[in-house]
């Protein structure tokens, strides 16, 4: 009975032993960052961020000084602030997170591990974590559906699309480059997503493990990122719902904002993959209710800055984000940490007849405009959209800047398709060269340099042809440079409105002469400010060449008393001037009559002045503009010409581990299955040789009899033996009566033969 069961037995016994063993001999370990969402004990509030004092670091050991890595360090610290750590933030070297142990010590500690890494020597700095504040931008509007994609191909309005058939057209569809939303989630099983969908560069950090698949909520808000990605990569010719900007591109999903967010969530999302992702389209930013002053912390400030210097091989990451839709609120978007970073590409909005709709907002930081929705009687965008929640996987209702952002990653990763070695800083310059003027009625200004720029509509409306014919011909421009003032401390109190509080700042070519700064790019102003309603200030810095940037707009619903604490204005205004020169900055304070008389004045702490560019001369600049405007011919796109492409930087693989905590979860249900399996078939094979009836049959005559164990033992064999021999008595016993009974009928019928013979 035993034989039929062995195959399967040692089967499964083996496979029991190898899932076992994997467990124990292939489970990784810790990686270089174990996030506080995997682990109940580091909550929200009971996080701290660190970062360590560059090594080398040694320790005594026999005598001897033996280096120490840097997570040794992290832990020692760690564990002398009554902490754990948690392994590396990201890619960010040297910074670390510590999580409280949990219980009744995390009580006890209290504010205690801030005062002991405060105090603590090999610690730079280091913050407690808070849950950030980030909006989705997108708006709903009851506009009326149509089917087409207006602002791919306007038929009804000649002029007023990204102009990107033409692109299509010489086969620049955005091959090879791949577009990372991050967002909510992409449905990435979507008939319009699927096929272009990048599982190397997406995650889900919210739950922890590669699938990006947004999870269906009570308001169904979670379709966000599943509308962007449609924007961006949806598939052409399958009859259904849209076609992408650059439907040739890989699309990846990494899935934050359905979760608490952190600043170590956030500077892990920014550089998430970042050699498989070349571009970073992010729809979202801080509360746009025109009363916020926010952006990225420490971390996501390192992570952007680390991203475009360490991402796609060395030509650096590119994060293109949505101004905000704080229009009616007053808001402006230099009060955007994300939309006012030097690293980022900020993306406002225009309708379908190219004016600024009322939800948009103004800044000087801001590079370009794309198409979105306008009011209840202008379309709005069509793209796919999520199958869950009652979804029908596509809308003609994604509004806001939520929908220009994708749409200008798009178009980047057209640019990026016919000269992939375009670094972050290139794209933004082309992006500053190519943009046209839509709305005449806007503020425009012609700088220095020949750049219009408006505070609505940024250098103009990116036109996709432009862009591409640009890219064609374009050649990188030089490092990036930079120079800073001391940071100027005083007390200067705000006169009200219409008086001003000027400051000026004289930057010398010998100040440059070490930077070898020439033409600027971005310029910024971090200032302290202290005011019983921030809203009422008004901050204008002009350029040496008379060019004024409102750096700091008036916001009649910030009434916060705060004021300005380290807060860094930016302007893309002055763009390609000359760096030399005098630098004013205004600031004037425009409480309303009734406030003046019971408000105190608000005064200027202290300021400082930074400028960012190049080395390249304004004749450089003038002559790239020429070489920009001879290529929008196409006829470089209808040749075989092709500028060479330097090799990218040598960067080391992303270390990530295979098992996710659900992998290593299913592995060990796996496990336990095949241990018990085979339990039971030892069970049932060994079972098989015993006589169930005999032993209950003993167990009832021995039962009532109570003896010492070894006398039952022998008796108990001793009845067996007489079982077997009485079993064999029986079955010689009959042998010899069927041998008697066979002999007898014999003799009857040779008796029976002869009588008859």
């Amino acid at each position: 009975m035993a034989i039929p069961y062995f195959p399967t037995f040692l089967f499964l016994l083996f496979l029991s032993c190898a899932t076992l063993l994997l467990l124990v001999t292939v489970t990784p370990s810790p990686p270089p960052l174990s996030l506080p969402w995997q682990s109940p004990s580091c909550s929200i509030g009971q996080s701290w961020a660190i970062r360590l004092r560059p090594g080398p670091y040694y320790e005594e050991e026999g005598g001897e000084r033996v280096a120490v890595q840097l997570d040794v360090v992290a832990n020692r610290v760690a564990e002398q602030a009554g902490l754990q750590s948690r392994g590396q933030i990201g890619q960010l070297q040297g910074h670390y997170l510590l999580c409280s142990k949990g219980g009744a010590a995390a009580s006890v500690w209290g504010s205690g591990h801030g005062e002991v890494l405060a105090a603590h020597p090999d610690v730079l700095w280091h913050s407690q974590e808070k849950v950030l504040s980030r909006s989705k931008r997108s708006l709903a509007f009851n506009d009326p559906s149509y089917p087409k994609q207006w602002h791919l191909h306007n038929v009804h309005n000649k002029g007023m699309d990204i102009n990107v058939t033409g692109v299509w057209e010489h086969n620049v569809t955005g091959q090879g480059v791949t577009v990372v939303v991050v967002d909510d989630g992409v449905e990435h099983t979507h008939q319009d997503i699927q096929s272009n969908y990048s599982p190397e560069g997406s995650y889900d950090l919210n739950s922890n493990d590669p699938d990006p698949m947004p999870h269906p909520d009570p308001h169904s808000d979670n379709h966000h990122g599943t509308r962007c990605a449609g924007e961006i990569a949806a598939v052409p010719n399958n009859s259904f719902c849209a076609v992408g900007v650059a439907y040739g591109s890989k699309v990846a999903g990494i899935r934050v904002l359905d979760g608490p967010l952190t600043d170590s969530l956030e500077a892990v999302a920014f550089n998430k993959h970042y050699q498989v992702n070349d571009i970073y389209s992010c729809s979202w930013g801080p509360e746009d209710d025109g009363s916020t002053v926010d952006g990225p912390h420490p971390l996501g400030k390192a992570a952007l800055q680390h991203g475009v210097i360490a991402g796609r091989h060395g030509f650096g990451s590119i994060f293109v984000v949505a101004s905000g839709n704080g229009g009616q609120y007053n808001d402006n978007c230099n009060y955007d940490g994300y939309a006012n970073s030097i690293y980022t590409i900020t993306i406002g909005a225009v309708d379908e007849k190219g004016k600024k709709p009322f939800y948009a907002e103004d800044c000087a930081s801001m590079l370009a405009v794309t198409f979105s929705s306008g009011g209840n009687k202008l379309r709005s965008i069509v793209t796919s959209d999520w199958s869950m929640k009652k979804g029908t996987g596509c809308t003609e209702t994604h509004t806001g800047t939520s929908a220009t952002a994708p749409l200008a990653a798009g178009m980047v990763a057209l640019m990026l398709q016919v000269r992939p070695c375009l670094t972050w800083r290139d794209v933004q310059h082309l992006i500053a060269f190519t943009a046209t003027k839509a709305d005449t009625s806007a503020d425009w200004r012609l700088n220095g340099a020949g750049f219009h720029h408006s505070h609505q509509h940024g250098f103009g409306l990116l036109n996709a042809w432009r862009l591409v014919n640009a890219a064609k011909v374009w050649e990188s421009v030089p490092f990036l440079v930079s120079y800073q003032s001391p940071v100027i401390t005083e007390e200067a109190t705000i006169p009200p409105y219409p008086q001003e509080l000027l400051r000026t700042w004289k930057v010398s070519a010998s100040d440059l002469t070490q930077s070898g700064l020439k033409t600027l790019e971005h310029v910024a102003v971090t200032v302290t400010i202290t005011h019983p309603r921030r809203g009422a200030l008004e901050i204008v810095l002009v350029c040496p060449s008379g060019m004024t940037s409102v750096i700091g707009a008036r916001r009649v619903i910030d009434r916060d008393p705060s004021g300005y604490q380290d807060w860094t204005f930016s302007t893309v205004r002055c763009w390609g001037e000359r760096a030399e020169g005098r630098y004013t900055l205004r600031i004037s304070d425009h409480q309303e009559p009734s406030s003046k008389k019971v408000a105190s004045l608000g005064e200027l702490k202290r300021w400082t002045l930074t400028l960012y560019g190049s080395s390249m001369t304004y004749s450089e600049v003038k002559a790239r503009q020429r070489v920009v405007e001879e290529a929008m011919s196409g006829r470089y796109l209808d040749s075989s010409f092709s500028l060479p492409c330097p090799p990218g930087l040598e960067v080391p693989p992303e270390v990530f581990s295979p098992f996710t905590s659900n992998n290593l979860k299913f592995l060990l249900l796996l496990g336990c299955f095949a241990l018990f399996w085979s339990l039971y078939y030892t069970l049932e094979v060994t079972l098989g040789h015993v006589d169930l009836r005999t032993l209950f049959c003993l167990c009832q005559r021995w039962g009532g009899r109570r003896a010492p164990r070894g006398l039952r033992i022998r008796e108990v064999e001793e009845s067996l033996l007489e079982e077997v021999s009485r079993e064999e008595e029986e079955q010689d016993s009959g042998v010899e009566l069927q041998a008697v009974v066979d002999s007898e009928a014999k003799e009857i019928v040779l008796n029976r033969e002869r009588q008859e013979g």
